[in-house]
Parts: structure tokens; C-alpha cells; sequence
């Protein structure tokens, strides 16, 4: 992000065609209503299972002795890995300086919001006693990694809202005379959250320099989240979680799916609203790009994750590395990779597969595996303990999600589509001003280029 705006901008005819093209899908339609009268609609059933695991405890749920972390866990997993896309879009490559981002980082903080919110969530659907969460808050002790995980989630997921919040506010100022075909209470609530904003030289200075400090801020705390995350499990004996490197496996796990979700989004937010001149092919170039380098990382972590081991092959670690390679779990474990990692990472390497549609198959493929990644992390790994298994029933033995469980973990994957289609419909979700003004700089190089020129 720049250090300074360039307020010229807004006389700039330009700006009236960016917001008009912007803001036309905003407000209530028609689909919109349908399309979240079919989310409520799911929402209410996968509400009334947690009502009944509410009512008769896990009991319910495929968790047992043995297992005591399964689909749920790797939700949350799957959600905080996510939810780390808006620190790498926003953060990392916008402090570099690479401006394809400008369009595409909000999508991405949209993202980051609407999964962390989840994320949070999704701890009390693993809880036998959710009434016993705040005590987290009250009794909680320093030396917990429970403790370290509710408190980063909590700060990644403030900061992450006030990234998407803050660029937001001149959106809603240049918005308020433009959305007249949207109810008034829309048109109050951009009035309201737009804080008299008056597109004064230094308002945005302030924001400029508030938004750099939250984007300095939010990568060590992405960092840690997933790190803490990843060392809730690392920090046991267990075979397949005692690793070392589980903080940097997680991490770049996070930026795959993160991308994956990014693209999907893009894709949909492209076609359904026809903002096709804003997320242009160079920029589904780009991403597809981004998400080969990541996949690569990914891979090497993933070969580092399982050789070590294979090579020393402990028993335990051998009974476990049995299980996923040729044993119960090998048919998910080997579509996950090849599917999820190693297959896109060689399609996307040709520019054919880098367009919208063949990178929307691609993400989806990729975002899928990554979610049963998780699964395969959380699950095989308590299967086979250190001690033995004995008098106890056959079903202890093994984990099998009830459609209580899965429907309550579906809950929470359409309470973030539920958030996520709010936020971009209802608000814009490419920053206006933001092209407005590159649009503007770019005007005044090419006159600018054009004066040298006829001096010379």
C-alpha cells in the first residue's frame, strides 16, 4: 500500500464508472433471498443436531476413549489454516509492493474474517460442557496451549476485521450518493460506518498509516495462531504429531488452502457480478502462480513430514505410517495428495490451466483435500496409542463420524458462506477508491508520457 493518496481521484470521471460497476450488485435481490433462504434453511437442521449432542453429550458423536478429537478438530484445523490467506495477500505481497493484489485483497480479508470467526466457534461443538467455556477466560493457565490458541485466534481474528474494516470507510463515504436502489437501511448503515468521512488529504494519511501498522502487526500473529495451533498437537508423544516441524507444516499448509479459497471466491464474485474488468485474467494468472509456489513449499514439508520417520521407522511411527501409506486410510491419504498437491501443481504450471474455470476445478479439488488433510493429521495419529488396546468394545477401537457429527461440522462450513455472501453483498468488495486511484496515477503517467514526448 502506498504512503500517500493522491486525492485527484475523486474529481476523476473515472471514478463514477468504478463505482457504478462496483456497487451495481449491491443490495437485496431477489437471488440473494433465495439463495440465503436455502442457507437458513440448512442452517436451522444442522442447528437442531448440536441441539441434540447439546442434550445428550458427545455420546452422540463418533468420539470415544481413544479418539477424542475428530471431525471437529480438523474443522477447526481447516479454518484456522484458511483464515491466514488475508495476512499473506494483504500482508506479505502488499508490503512487498505488488499492486495486482489491490482488487483481490479484500476478497481475501472477507476470507480471513469469516473463517476465524468460525474458527472460534467450532472449539465449542468439541465441547462435552459448552457452558464451561468462559472458564477458559476465568481459570485459564499460562502453561495451556488451549489457553495460547483462544487468545491469537481472538487478536488475529480483531485485527483481520480491522483490516477489512478501515479500507473499507472511504468505500462507504463515495458509496452513500451512488446506492439509491438499496433499501434505507442499508444507505444509514453506509452513512453510519462511513464516520463523516470527507476524503480529506489527511484522513487519509491517518488511515494509511493505521492500515500499515495493522498489516505489520497481523504477521506475527498469523504466525503464531497456526504455530500455536500446530503445537497443540506437536507438543505430545504421540506417533505422527511428535514432530518438530509442525509449526512451518501448518503454516504453508494455510497458504494453500488460503489461495485455493481466494480463487474460488474470486471466480464466483467475478461471474455472478460481472466485475470481470476488475478481476482480470492476469489476475487468476497471478493467483494460480502464488498457489503453485505455496504447493511447492507444501510438498517439500510434506516429504520432510514422512521420510524422517520412514527412515528411522520406529514401531509406533511404523504402525502409523503403515495406516495412511497402505493400510485403512491410504485410499484418502493418497487422493489427497496426488489430487490435492502434487496433480495441481503440475497443471497450473501451463498457462491454459492458470484461466478462470480450470483454476475454479483446480481450487475446489485443492480446498477439499486440504480440509481431509486435516482429518488425516488428527485422526489416525490417536488410533494407535502407546498403550495397548484391551477390554474395551470393538467400536472404541476406530473412529467414525455419526451424521450428528458431520451435520453439526456442516453447520459451520455454511455459517462462513452465510458471512461471507453478507459481506460481499451488501458491501462493496473491490475497493473503490483504491482503483480509482491507480486508475488515476496511471492517467496522469501516460499524460505525463505523453508531455516528454512532445517536448522532446
Amino acid at each position: 500500500m502506498a504512503s500517500e493518496v493522491n486525492t485527484g481521484f475523486l474529481h476523476d470521471k473515472r471514478l463514477d464508472s468504478i463505482a457504478t460497476d462496483i456497487l451495481r450488485p449491491v443490495g437485496i435481490s431477489k437471488g440473494f433471498l433465495i439463495w440465503m433462504g436455502f442457507l437458513t434453511i440448512s442452517l436451522l437442521g444442522c442447528i437442531y443436531a448440536y441441539y441434540l449432542q447439546w442434550e445428550k453429550g458427545l455420546i452422540v458423536t463418533g468420539l470415544r476413549d481413544y479418539v477424542s478429537w475428530g471431525m471437529y478438530i480438523a474443522n477447526f484445523i481447516f479454518f484456522v489454516a484458511t483464515s491466514l490467506v488475508g495476512m499473506l495477500i494483504s500482508s506479505v505481497l502488499g508490503l512487498i509492493g505488488f499492486k495486482w493484489i489491490k482488487p483481490i485483497a479484500r476478497i481475501a480479508e472477507i476470507i480471513a474474517v469469516a473463517f476465524a470467526a468460525i474458527a472460534g466457534l467450532v472449539i465449542v461443538s468439541d465441547m462435552g460442557r459448552p457452558e464451561r467455556l468462559p472458564y477458559v477466560f476465568m481459570y485459564g493457565r499460562i502453561q495451556s496451549p488451549i489457553l495460547w490458541d483462544v487468545t491469537v485466534v481472538t487478536t488475529y481474528l480483531v485485527l483481520s476485521a480491522l483490516l477489512y474494516f478501515l479500507p473499507l470507510i472511504p468505500d462507504l463515504a463515495i458509496s452513500k450518493g451512488r446506492i439509491g436502489h438499496t433499501p434505507k437501511w442499508l444507505q444509514k448503515t453506509y452513512e453510519v460506518l462511513s464516520v463523516n468521512w470527507n476524503h480529506s488529504p489527511q484522513q487519509y494519511k491517518i488511515l494509511l498509516k493505521s492500515v500499515r501498522i495493522l498489516l505489520i502487526l497481523i504477521i506475527p500473529t498469523a504466525f503464531a495462531i497456526h504455530t500455536v495451533t500446530s503445537w497443540l498437537l506437536a507438543v505430545t508423544l504421540r506417533p505422527g504429531w511428535d514432530s518438530t516441524i509442525f509449526g512451518p507444516y501448518f503454516l504453508t499448509g494455510a497458504f494453500v488452502s488460503g489461495s485455493a479459497a481466494v480463487i474460488i471466491m474470486m471466480y464466483f464474485v467475478r461471474t455472478n457480478y460481472k466485475l470481470d474488468k476488475y478481476l482480470t485474467m492476469h489476475h487468476f494468472d497471478m493467483m494460480g502462480k502464488l498457489l503453485v509456489l505455496v504447493s511447492l513449499v507444501y510438498l517439500y514439508f510434506n516429504i520432510n513430514e514422512f521420510l524422517v520417520p520412514a527412515f528411522k521407522l520406529k514401531t509406533a511411527d511404523a504402525i502409523h505410517l503403515h495406516d495412511l501409506f497402505v493400510g485403512e486410510y491410504a485410499p484418502m491419504f493418497w487422493s489427497v495428495q496426488l489430487l490435492g498437491l502434487i496433480i495441481p501443481i503440475i497443471l497450473l504450471l501451463f498457462r491454459f490451466f492458470r484461466k478462470p474455470l480450470p483454476m475454479l476445478i483446480i481450487s475446489i479439488f485443492v480446498l477439499v483435500a486440504s480440509w481431509f488433510k486435516r482429518f488425516l493429521i488428527v485422526v489416525p495419529a490417536q488410533e494407535n496409542p502407546f498403550l495397548p488396546k484391551q477390554f474395551v468394545p470393538h467400536a472404541w477401537m476406530v473412529y467414525q463420524p455419526t451424521i450428528i457429527e458431520t451435520a453439526i461440522t456442516m453447520g459451520t462450513i455454511l455459517l462462513a458462506v452465510i458471512i461471507i455472501t453478507v459481506l460481499v453483498k451488501l458491501f462493496p468488495v473491490i475497493p473503490i477508491w483504491e482503483m480509482a486511484e491507480e486508475k488515476h496515477a496511471g492517467k496522469n503517467d501516460e499524460h505525463q508520457k505523453s508531455s516528454t514526448t512532445s517536448n522532446l
